[in-house]
């Protein structure tokens, strides 16, 4: 799975003035160790939705995006496994924290 060093700070991209719950997801690595991931942003590139997954114990670490994908009805998150698929989604992705910083 690709990593993206992340330092940014974002919202909700709702719109409005509040806070959310925070949404953790508890991530499996090669070697059987678990990770609590919150998920920070979510984002689209065409009719595709991706999350930005930080370490919850860990926001220096590096962050992951995935694929939220729906299955019957639930949200699903997967790897991105396709180098074209990736490629498309990290310049939107980064061309997203350029406008935000500006």
């Amino acid at each position: 799975m690709s990593e993206h060093q992340h330092n940014h700070d974002h919202d909700c991209g709702c719109g409005h003035d509040h806070e959310h719950d925070e949404l953790v997801v508890t991530l499996v690595d090669e070697e059987g160790n678990e990770i609590d991931m919150a998920l920070v942003e979510t984002f689209n590139v065409g009719e595709q939705v991706y999350a930005l997954l930080l370490e919850r114990n860990n926001p220096e670490a590096d962050g992951i995006i995935v694929r939220v994908d729906e299955e019957d009805e639930d949200m699903v998150l997967n790897p991105i496994e396709d180098d074209e698929e990736w490629e498309r989604v990290q310049q939107a992705y980064d061309q997203m924290v350029a406008s935000q910083e500006d």
